[in-house]
């Protein structure tokens, strides 16, 4: 080298600071090949990660790379290798980065100025990026996920006061210059600008034949690599897991741990990619570093689904698209059935084209940002826009490919050009195609129609299909013989809403969506069975349940589930307890949504002493959205229990069906929601209001919706569950409240107090046995009991004083702390609104009419907000539609909107809106979605119309075409 060329060379060596999560080996690994290409250029690294230093420093061997310990980013919590703690996750995060973060900012501002760093990495830690823009360094992050997307989903778990966590970690991005994207992405809309590059996958250092020969594996043995993220697993392996002619290489396994002769623990330091470029398969879970050098070097992948890891499916589905991945069933995993999943596996024929060296060309691009190049201006307002509804309004769907502004992940119907319309003007038939209607009507229903359709497909081309649930699905039936169908709607909450359980009046609109259930019985024997289920049943005489679920992908869940129907008998030949289901059904996370579907055959078993003697397979399909607060659960349960119930024929009443699957809902799902959703599901009618009083489900009959009235509904985007900790801890509040009111009461009578001489003692006594809070009337709560209640309580200190709070859903936790006054008051004044709203509803059409609708619909969303279970999203929406009630523009005979409220258990999910019927206001409408984008980045989905309930709809039994 020339003297100039060695001064140019030194001139241009740089400092990077390289910031590493602290969230498994993967992100280490793939730090390691960029900072490798870093350092051979000549500029200098300092790694920031709490990840073993061997991780870095057995690949790369200069003194120009230094490791500092520091964690400042712990990623998910994990319980074991494939179960996240996501309330624990968030708590950890707070502990390491959020409670600290002052002192963390100054130490990192100070030792980045120490080392006079040039630029600032992160993979992926958010408080890097603001420690860099304090420093007055530019920072650059590489990634495929970033924690925001992660942690928006946890926040469902732990509570709305966990979601500053998630505002603050997109604000920290936000600093951050660009994003350099690697494939297999997740949505990141809080960086403004990307680059994407090929993956980063790290060099192999040994042959195929090489690392056999090491190893001492002949060449016609097979390789399978047990991979679960360098974390110990702690499992059971047995020699009979494996098919004769394999040998398994285990990473990470302990010393102690005891290997049958068919397993090999390979050392800590062993190098994967010369081990993955050495097999034949992979079993493992889905991380980055897994994915990447599977696709790389061609290695079948066996996958296992993480529960609650949402850049999960992003992976998965880039390694099924390149003909790479076969997904094990947890329990098959557990339970060492893994021959059918190898046997699938090998005949795979992997074809990853791209290229695989994103770590020089990540550094490429890092040395030029870190010698002065530009890219855009920083611009921190989409960041702050996400705080409403983006990262918040979380709902996983399929990846479109492209987020580099507007996060199309988030929508789910193209409905931007305008509002869908419902048609249903199709002529009912006795035939579809493919299919002879043996009994029933599908309505002309339109979506009956496409149901029916994608059977006929389903039926004719078999295996042929691409997607993964479309094979299951085409393998499931029986095809010559019969099926039955049902259908059910989801649910628009139009008044009464959380105040279900506590005894309201509520009016329940049935929605244009629905869920479609087929059913077919079929002796053991000619049951067609799944290879991997094929496996596990040495017998054809045990009736098998097997269930297809459309739409996996959206969830994340498996898209199949299959079980002995054995399983939900006991020993001693008695269904199991809701208990043992609720704990079969939890096992694994990816699988329990099943617990809808074969929770309906449980409760059937109980409650009314069926015995299943035939196989059942069952196949789902739904079109309510899964998280908008509009009962896609409810809408799953009645449709399933109506086609079981049809095919076995068993005749239950809509109003049966309906409280029979609360308790599906209640007991096998575990979340502890009122009866109303079944309710409207089961028994509502299209284009009318069920108006039903919740003690426990009395149905007072359908209320007419005025002609001159429309409902519609608009989605947040902010994903509700009533499974959530701030729908629980709002119940049980109202259960508390209820239960001192009683005792208040009982108090009165027991010391003959003022209360008692004053107030009708019959009235006393009835308030000392209150069995709803909702008959209790406003006026009485206000005088006698508001002034005695707390604003709140702790769980130890109610528990202590009153004993149990009298809910058998719900459980109080006595170090939980919950609000009383809100939650109780809210009830009781809930009440009396929906009974004015229904009274109004057939007075004489006027503009006071909808004025006063509208007013109570606010006035119920101010009370959901007080019980603290608003949302930022739902709150801007009832705002948006005050803003157009308030122009003078809107002011017109033309039309207008009157009024909105959140729905459901809240805490996000969707708005109703009550307006005129009239173009104006579908004009409105649409103006509402655009200007909620411009504000968030999302565009909400508008549920109009209405259709029946299942009742009304009755089912289908529909048989292949013998012409077909």
């Amino acid at each position: 080298m020339s003297e100039s060329e060695s001064a140019a060379s030194s001139r241009s060596s740089l400092v990077f600071a390289y910031y590493v999560t602290g969230h498994g080996f993967g992100h280490a690994t793939r730090v390691v090949e960029v900072v490798r290409h870093l350092i051979s250029s000549g500029h200098r690294v300092h790694v920031v990660s709490a990840a073993p230093e061997f991780v870095f420093t057995m690949e790369i061997h200069s003194p120009n790379l230094f490791i500092r310990k520091v964690l400042l980013d712990c990623g998910s919590v994990q319980a074991d290798a494939l179960t996240v703690d996501r309330r624990a996750s968030l708590e950890k995060y707070c502990e390491i980065a959020v409670e600290p973060r002052d002192s963390i900012l100054a130490t990192e501002v100070e030792w980045l100025k120490s080392i006079k760093a040039n630029l600032v990495v992160s993979d992926v830690v958010p408080i890097a990026c603001r420690a860099a823009a304090n420093a007055g360094i530019r920072s650059v992050c590489v990634t495929n996920f970033s924690w925001d997307f992660i942690y928006a989903e946890y926040v469902m778990a732990a509570g709305h006061h966990h979601r500053s966590i998630v505002w603050q970690i997109a604000e920290d991005y936000s600093h951050c210059e660009f994003l350099i994207r690697l494939p297999g992405y997740c949505p990141m809309p809080a960086f403004h600008d990307v680059i994407d590059i090929p993956l980063v996958v790290r060099p192999v250092h040994k042959s195929r034949q090489e690392v056999r020969r090491e190893l001492g594996v002949p060449d016609n043995v097979k390789l399978l690599i047990f991979n679960f993220g360098g974390q110990p697993t702690g499992w059971t392996l047995k020699e009979e897991y494996l098919p004769a002619g394999w040998l398994c290489l285990v990473c990470g396994a302990s010393a102690k741990q005891e290997l049958p002769p068919n397993f090999i623990a390979l050392p800590k330091d062993a190098y994967t990619p010369d081990v993955i470029a050495a097999s034949d398969c992979m079993l493992g879970k889905i991380g980055y570093g897994t994915v990447s050098e599977a696709l790389a070097y061609k290695l079948r992948f066996i996958f296992v689904r993480r529960d609650y890891f949402n850049e999960e499916p992003f992976l998965r589905k880039m390694l099924e698209y390149y003909q790479g991945g076969v997904e094990m069933i947890r329990r098959d995993l557990l339970a060492g059935c893994w021959a059918p999943y190898l046997e699938r596996a090998v005949t795979l024929k992997p074809c990853y084209d791209g290229g695989i060296d994103g770590g020089e060309v990540a550094a490429k691009i890092l040395h030029d940002t870190a010698m002065g190049k530009k890219r855009s201006k920083l611009n921190l307002s989409g960041a702050r826009r996400l705080r409403d509804a983006i990262i918040l309004g979380f709902q996983l769907q399929r990846a479109p490919g492209r987020d580099l502004s507007v996060p199309e992940w988030y929508q789910v119907a193209g409905n931007e050009a305008g509002i869908p319309s419902v048609d249903q003007t199709q002529k009912s038939s006795k035939f579809v195609e493919g299919f002879e209607i043996l009994h029933g009507d599908h309505l002309g229903l339109s979506d009956t129609i496409g149901f029916l359709d994608s059977l006929a497909t389903l039926a004719k081309i078999g295996g042929h299909h691409q997607e993964r649930e479309h094979l299951a699905a085409a393998a499931l039936f029986n095809w010559e013989e019969d099926i039955v169908v049902a259908r059910a709607p989801g649910r628009l909450d139009v008044m009464g809403g959380i105040a279900d359980y506590s005894g309201s009046l509520v009016l329940l609109m049935p929605t244009r969506e629905a869920c479609h259930a087929a059913v077919q019985r079929n002796h053991p024997s000619k049951q067609k069975l799944w290879k991997h289920a094929e496996a596990r049943h040495h017998s054809r005489d045990t009736p098998i349940l097997e269930i297809v679920s459309f739409g996996s992908e959206l969830s994340n869940r498996g898209p199949t589930f299959d079980m002995d129907l054995s399983d939900l008998m006991d020993e001693d030949g008695k269904p199991i307890s809701y208990e043992k289901a609720y704990h079969y059904f939890s096992r694994d996370p990816s699988q329990k949504w099943a617990a809808y579907v074969a929770g309906t055959i449980l409760v059937l078993m109980r409650e009314m002493g069926v015995r299943f003697e035939d196989s059942i397979s069952i196949l789902v399909s739904s079109t309510v959205p899964e998280g908008k607060g509009v009962s896609s659960s409810a809408s799953v349960e009645v449709a399933t229990m109506s086609a079981v119930a049809a095919a076995h024929g068993l005749v239950i009443s809509p109003r049966d069906v309906a409280l029979l699957c609360q308790k599906v809902e209640n007991y096998v799902v575990g979340a502890p929601c009122g009866v109303m959703d079944q309710m409207a599901s089961a028994c509502g009618e299209a284009n009318k209001l069920l108006a039903m009083i919740c003690q426990p489900a009395e149905i007072l009959g359908l209320v007419e919706i005025p002609s001159h009235i429309r409902f519609w509904g608009i989605d947040s985007g902010i994903r509700h569950s009533v499974g959530g900790s701030d729908y629980g801890s709002v119940r049980i509040g109202a259960f508390i409240g209820k239960t001192m009111i009683r005792s208040f009461a009982s108090s009165f009578i027991d010391t003959n107090s003022e209360e008692a001489e004053e107030e009708s003692s019959e009235l006393i006594e009835s308030d000392a046995s209150l069995d709803y809070l909702c008959n209790l009337s406003p006026h009485r709560f206000q005088a006698l009991y508001a002034s005695k209640l707390p604003q709140s309580i702790t769980g130890e200190e109610f528990i202590e004083k009153y004993g149990d709070h009298g809910d058998s859903v719900t459980t109080i936790d006595r170090n939980g702390t919950y609000a009383i006054m809100a939650p109780t008051r809210h009830p009781i004044y809930e009440n009396f609104r929906v009974q004015a709203f229904k009274a109004l509803l057939t007075a004489t059409p006027s503009e006071e009419q909808v004025i006063g609708l509208g007013e109570l619909m606010y006035q119920c969303h101010d009370s959901y907000s007080a019980c603290g279970i608003g949302s930022d999203g739902t709150d801007r929406l009832v705002r948006l539609v005050q803003n157009m009630e308030n122009l003078k523009s809107s002011k017109t005979e033309n039309g207008t909107l009157y009024g909105a409220k959140i729905t459901g258990g809240g805490s996000g999910g969707t708005v109703c809106v009550i307006g005129k019927a009239s173009l104006r206001s579908s004009e409105q409408i649409l103006q509402i979605q655009k200007k909620y984008k411009e504000a968030t980045g999302f565009m909400p989905y508008v549920f109009e119309g209405s259709s029946p309930g299942a009742g009304k709809f009755g089912y289908l039994k529909i048989r292949k075409n013998s012409a077909t």
